[in-house]
Formats: structure tokens, sequence, C-alpha cells
């Protein structure tokens, strides 16, 4: 029974990490990495692995030096004093609508490519999108549980069909294209669909800080998303030319909608919109969820009455208003969130605050999970401020 109890803290850890990383950022990865092509896909994907991976075990050491349920945020608060809480709030702050504002326009893009036949317009279906998932999170948790595990046993159907379908229409000669120059621009994406830093805390107080199940967990639960993107990436890739996924980036597109101008298969490409709606919405239920209980916590509103109605409008009414005036946002936010939020939060933050842990307030080295000394955690801050520095930039050039 202790083995059973053991091994199901791990497999139910791993899990939950690995649904918090799969999602949104699913349907962009193709796009964003179509112009560099199969092989330099994987490689990014294999550095932004082992890279969230070693943050996260940064943050499991700063968590070692805390008290036992203490937040993300508290942890900046402590290590960093109060400018560094105030930081951590409006970054998340940032990141949480970043990813609201690609859910919304790519949920209502979705429907519209489902139903778009009936003539009632984009902007529409954005909105009726976003009224049950609004109605969802004001009814609670328990409507919340119920609700998601439909929507992930669909995310696992349909992908599980969409294997079954698609690998037959692959052109291996597709994955032999290689544009090693464009193959970097698509790292503030995949930070995003790797990212579950945000959840250690919580999966410390669940595990009962056992630092050996929590790295067991981690690295597993972080090698699910990554074969299942790889899986996805070569399908997508295999079956659409890059030129395709080119132009599906620069209209801002996912990666499921150029298939039905390549694939004439109306299994494949009803499987491939519910796959999309799927994992869209499964992402989406509990991010708005957390953006409630962060901004009710953040405001200091209780979650009741008018408030309770306050706080939706004021987390679903902005990011709905910027993805109606900027339908084509989607891969333009999910950059945004991975470039800036997750690159600051997630790259840069996990070795800062260990520095401070290790040198600065000499906690004990018997905490410390990453091997490298200083010369990692410089490396390490150096290419989150890289991947920060470039999206930016990036997006002040054009």
């Amino acid at each position: 029974m202790k083995i059973f109890h053991s091994t199901g803290h791990v497999i139910g850890g791993s899990l939950l990490i690995a649904g918090t990383s799969i999602g949104v950022g699913m349907l962009a990865m193709p796009v964003a990495t179509g112009a560099g092509g199969f092989l330099p896909s994987v490689l990014t994907y294999l550095i932004c692995w082992i890279f969230m991976i070693s943050t996260a075990l940064l943050i499991v050491e700063v968590s070692l030096s805390m008290p036992p349920d203490t937040s993300f945020i508290s942890m900046g608060e402590r290590l960093l004093g109060p400018a560094g809480k105030a930081i951590f709030w409006v970054t998340y702050l940032f990141l949480f609508l970043a990813v609201m504002i690609a859910h919304i326009v790519g949920g209502g893009a979705v429907l519209f490519d489902i139903f778009g036949e009936s003539g009632l317009p984009a902007s529409i279906w954005t909105v009726l999108y976003l009224i049950p998932i609004a109605a969802i999170v004001y009814f609670g948790t328990q409507v919340v549980d119920r609700i998601n595990m439909v929507l992930i046993s669909g995310v696992i159907l349909s992908y599980l069909a969409f294997i079954a379908v698609s690998y037959g229409y692959v052109n291996t000669s597709l994955l032999t294209h290689m544009d090693w120059n464009k193959a970097w621009i698509a790292l503030p994406i995949l930070f995003t669909a790797f990212t579950f830093q945000v959840i250690l805390p919580t999966l410390m107080t669940y595990m009962k800080r056992d630092v050996r199940k929590v790295r067991l967990a981690i690295f597993i639960g972080a090698s699910i998303p990554l074969v299942v993107y790889l899986v996805w990436e070569l399908l997508i890739l295999g079956i659409l030319p890059h030129q395709a996924l080119s132009d599906a980036a620069a209209a801002g597109k996912n990666a499921v909608e150029p298939l039905k101008y390549y694939v004439q298969s109306p299994a494949l490409n009803a499987i491939g919109k519910a796959f999309a709606f799927f994992a869209m919405t499964t992402s989406f239920v509990p991010l708005a969820l957390s953006f409630f209980d962060f901004m009710a916590d953040g405001l200091k509103m209780k979650k009741k009455g008018t408030n309770k109605t306050l706080l939706i409008l004021t987390i679903f009414l902005f990011p709905l208003v910027v993805a109606l005036i900027y339908p084509n946002i989607f891969l333009v936010a999910l950059g945004y969130a991975g470039g800036v939020s997750c690159a600051f939060l997630f790259g840069l933050m996990p070795p800062l605050m260990a520095w401070i842990c290790r040198y600065m307030k000499h906690y004990p080295r018997d905490r410390r999970q990453l091997p490298g000394g200083k010369p990692l955690l410089m490396f390490l801050m150096l290419f989150a401020l890289l991947i920060l520095a470039g999206e930016v930039l990036q997006h002040l050039i054009s």
C-alpha cells in the first residue's frame, strides 16, 4: 500500500504538470516553428524542455528555503522585498491578460471555422465562445471540475483520432526543410507551451515537500508534453508546406485552420477542428478560474454578490474588447505571454532567487537542486534576458 500511495503521488503530480503545460500553445507551435523546419524545431523544443526543467528545479530549491504553502509571488516578496512583490504581481497580471486574449481570439476563430457557413461574422462567434466560459467560472470550481473532465476526455480522444487518421497524409519530404535562422523566433511561444512552474508551490504541498518525488514528477510531467508536442509537430509539418505555415503565422492563425486547404479529408478536418476546440477550451477554463481567484485576492474582493459580477467583468471584458479589435492577435498575444511574462517569471526569476538564496543569504547547500554553480545560474539568466529582449525588439521593429 505504501508503494502504491507513493507512486500515486508521483503520477498525480506528473499529470498535474503535464495538464498545466498542454493547452493553447500546442495549436500555435507548428505555425511558429514551421518556417524553421522539423529538425530545427525539435532542437528548440529540447532546449525549452531542458531550460524549463532547470528553472523548475530552482523553484523547488527556493521553496525549500520558505515556509510551507508559500506562493510564488510571496517568494519574490521575501527575497526581493515589496518591489519584488509588485513586479511579480504586475507581470502575472500581464501574463493572465495576454493568455486570456489568445484564448478568446483562438476560441472564436475555432467556432467560426466550424460554423462559419451559418453566415454569422467572426466577432459574434468570439462572443458566443466566451459567454459559456464566463458562466462556468461564475458558478465556481465544482462546475469547472465536472466540465473539465469532459474537456480533457475530448482532448485525449480527438488527439488520438487525429494521429490515427493523419499519419497516412504525412509527406516525409516536407520534413527535410530546414532554415536555422528562423528556428529561434518560436522560442517565446514554446516558453508558453512548456510553462508549468506556477503550480510548483502547490505541488510541493501536495507531495509533502518530498524532493525526490517532486523531482521525478517534474521530469515525467515535463516529458509528457514534449512527446505529445513532437508527435503533433511531425504530423502538422509533414502535412502542411512550410509556406502554408508561414502564411498562417502572418495571418495569426492556428495550426489546424490551413488543413482544409491541403487535405481533402472531411474526417481529418472535422477531427482537427474538434481537437482545436477541446485543446483551446480545456486550458481556457482553469486559466479563467485562476485569473478570477488572482484578481479577487489582489483586489481583496469577496467572491459573492455584486463583487462576483464585477470580478467576472474585470477578467473577461478587457480581453474581449482587445480580441474584437485585433482578431489576428492570437500568435502575438502568445508571443508576449511567453517572451515577456514567462521569460521573466519562470526564466529569469528562478535563477535570480536561487542566486540570492545561495550566495547572499547562504542557505544550506543540501537544499540545492541544480548543479553548475554560478556559471549555470548566470547562463540561465542570460538566456531568459535574450528571449525577453528579442521578443520586445521584434515587435518594436515590426
